[in-house]
Parts: structure tokens; sequence; C-alpha cells
């Protein structure tokens, strides 16, 4: 048998093994041991077994993953956004859609202070959907908004996609901030126009608010986001005026999240333990899926199966716009079973090969993928952001309602990526302004 054959033996493998519910961690570090065992003999699987975990571990960028989770559990666990969602309400409430826009807006601003898509939607659902259902919205309305709202996590930093896609294609992370900058607010406004025309064709879907604030009220509204709005400067403002590296970002946010809690006296004995039980969990749980990447790509490259799928995409001939239309159906497809950093790192091996040989930017290409993997996080039959909203709700609305829900911010989100694709620069212009 031939490495390449080998190889493609056990991708088919890894297929099998992740059908059958298996880790995709775990699924990872087994084909990739038995594939180089079966490739150069025990000593070689052994070896690579303990030199890889080393080398991916202790790569210095990725340090600031737990980090930023930190970050993202303790501004979660202490509630630092509450006054995000209450200044968007009171000054957003006039529009069509009011309380479904102030989502979207306060689900943005989380963004900023998270990483993470799943604790986007978890908090912005348990203070918005109830407001929304209360002010008579449609079910399906208010939860679907919710549901494609918490998309916005992963693409505005600090965003953990982008910062292991950063650390495997070898793109600096802070040129991948500023692009996923760029796609999470155009994410949004095109959010805000689907409900502004539901709204528009249907008043039905969410009437309006009889609730009219003074401009004394509004302000002191917007007193109340401060926590978010200190975060963001003391992060980004750090970040990309180079006072330090997104590694150090990292740790100063969750120093920073931690006083604020500490001084709105909401960082509670019970809310700081949980917060960092779940960033050793998700970082472990991070870590070991890319170790296992790791060990795939090195199995891959010795036999030589990923030169050989790589050159058999490219030997068809196809035009460059054909061949990015496949990864993109690709990631479209897995990201209806797989969770979105294993779809990645399982295949970023065969992938960033093809990227680079067609002539598209690393950096483009990886803020693209961000937005093709956290679309797999609502669509069905996985789509975990749906089922993270479901455990808000409960009985109130049914799974099927919140799918139903998403249907026309899906439909943006497709022709988002068309347009990213058609306009590339949309991703670029803030990269090559501040990069």
């Amino acid at each position: 048998m031939t490495g390449v054959e080998l190889g493609l033996l056990a991708l088919g493998g890894l297929l099998v093994l992740i059908a059958l519910r298996m880790p995709i961690g775990v699924a990872l570090l087994a084909v990739s041991f038995a594939g180089l065992w079966a490739l150069m003999g025990w000593r070689v699987a052994w070896g690579a077994l303990g030199v890889i975990p080393y080398q991916f571990a202790a790569n210095w960028i990725l340090s600031s993953v737990p980090m930023f989770l930190l970050l993202g559990f303790i501004c979660y666990h202490t509630r630092l956004t509450q006054g995000l969602f209450d200044a968007a309400r009171l000054w957003l409430s006039g529009l069509p859609g009011g309380l479904a826009i102030a989502a979207v807006f306060g689900a943005s601003g989380f963004a900023a202070v998270s990483g993470s898509s799943v604790a986007c939607s978890a908090t912005m659902g348990r203070i918005a959907i109830p407001e929304m259902l209360k002010a008579r919205y449609h079910p399906e309305l208010a939860t679907g908004t919710l549901a494609v709202a918490g998309t916005i996590g992963a693409l505005i930093p600090p965003s953990i996609i982008l910062i292991l896609y950063g650390i495997i294609a070898q793109v600096p992370v802070t040129g991948l901030f500023l692009g996923g900058i760029a796609a999470g607010l155009i994410t949004a406004a095109g959010y805000i126009i689907v409900i502004l025309i539901r709204v528009k064709l249907d008043p039905s879907l969410a009437p309006s608010l009889d609730e009219k604030a003074t401009f004394a009220e509004k302000l002191a509204a917007l007193r109340e986001t401060w926590p978010v709005i200190l975060l963001v400067i003391g992060i980004f403002g750090g970040l990309f005026s180079g006072v330090f590296t997104p590694t150090e970002a990292g740790a100063v946010g969750a120093m920073l999240a931690t006083i604020i809690a500490a001084f709105k006296r909401t960082l509670t004995l019970r809310a700081f333990t949980d917060s960092i039980l779940e960033t050793v969990t998700t970082t472990a749980a991070l870590i070991i899926i890319g170790i296992g990447a790791s060990l795939l790509t090195r199995f891959l490259a010795l036999s030589g199966t990923g030169d050989w799928l790589s050159q058999a995409v490219l030997s068809m001939g196809a035009e460059p716009l054909v061949i990015i239309t496949g990864i993109v159906l690709l990631y479209l497809l897995l990201g209806m079973f797989l969770e979105p950093i294993g779809a990645m790192l399982l295949t970023l091996p065969i992938v960033l090969p093809i990227i680079g040989e067609t002539g598209f930017s690393l950096l483009w290409f990886g803020v693209l993928l961000c937005k093709l993997l956290e679309i797999g996080m609502i669509t069905p039959p996985v789509g975990m952001n749906v089922f993270v909203i479901k455990s808000v709700v409960g009985n109130l609305v049914s799974t099927s309602a919140i799918f139903r829900g998403i249907f026309w911010f899906l439909v943006m989100d497709l022709a988002l990526v068309v347009l990213f694709i058609a306009v590339p620069d949309l991703i670029l212009f803030l990269p090559a302004t501040f990069g």
C-alpha cells in the first residue's frame, strides 16, 4: 500500500469515527497515530506523539486563548453586558422591530469581549428574549434573531477561531482581528436589514412599543454601558496601537473584566470559580483538538496525501472562483454536522495549500472561513446556537420554530458570503489600512 493510499484510508476511517460520534480530538489523535505507525513504524509514531503536542502547545500566541476565554466567561457570569441591551432598547425602540435590533446591537457589543458565539447567544438570549416575548414579538423572530446574532461573537475579536487559524496558517492575528471587525459589523448590518424589512412587511411580528423614554433616561442608560466600553478601549486600543501583543491583550482583558466586576460588586466567588472551571475545560478540549490536527498534518505530509489531494483539485484546471465555490460548499456541508473548530482543524491541512496556489489572500480566507463556520452554528441538524436558545426559552418555543426563525437571516448570511467573495476589500480594507 502506498503512502497516499494509506492516507486516504486513514481519512475515510476518520470520517467513520466522527460519524460514530467519537469526540473529534480523540478521533484525530487515534487516526494520525495509527497512520504514522503503519507508515513509518511505532518508533516514529511514538516520537511524533512525544514531540508534536509540545510544539503545538508551546506556541506563544496560543496562551491568548485561555485568557480571552476567561474574559468572556467573567463577562458572562457577572452580567457586565446587561447595560448594552438596556441602552439599545431605549434608543432603538422607535424603529420597526426595535427590540430585535437592540438585541443585534447588544450581541455585537458582547462579541467584543467574548470570542464565542455560543456564549454570545446564551448571554443575550437570557437578557433579550424575555423582553421581546413580553412585548408580544413573534417567538420565531425573537428566538431566531438571538440565534443568529450570536454568530457575530466569533467574527468580532477576540475570536478563538481567528486566533487558531492564525496559528495554523501563519497569518498575523492582528490583521485577522481587523478583518473580523469589518465582517462582523457588515453581518450585524445585514441582520438589522432583515429585521427592518420583515417587520415593515408584517408589523404583527413586532408590535410597536408604548414606552417613551426621555432623553435623560436614554443618557442614563448609555452610562450603564461603561464596563464594555472600558474593556473594548483597554483591549483593542492597546492591541491596535501596538502597546501589547494579542497574547498580552487576552491577559489584560481578563484582568480588566475581573477588576470591573469586583468594582460593580457582581464578582461572586461562585461566578469566579465557574469562570475558571469553564475556561480550563474549554481550553483543554481546544488543545486536544489542535494537537490531533497537528498530528494529522504531519501524517498527511509524510504520506504525501495532502499534496496529492491539493494537486488533484488544482489539476482539474478549474477557475479560482470555481475552486473557492467548492470550498464554500464543503464548509457549509461540514457545518451541518461538525462543531466549527473541529471542522476547521480537520480540513485546513488540505485546504490551505489550495488557497495558496490559487492566489487568494490567506488573511481574507481566514475571515471568510470564520463566517462559513458560524453559519454552521445555525443550520440543521446540529445548529448549536439554536439549541442554546432552546435551553434559554425551554418549552415556550419549539426547536422547529427557532429553526424557522433563522431562515431569512440564513439567506442574508449566504448573500454576505457571496459579497465577501465578490469584493474581498470589504474584509481586507481595515488590515491594509491599520495592520
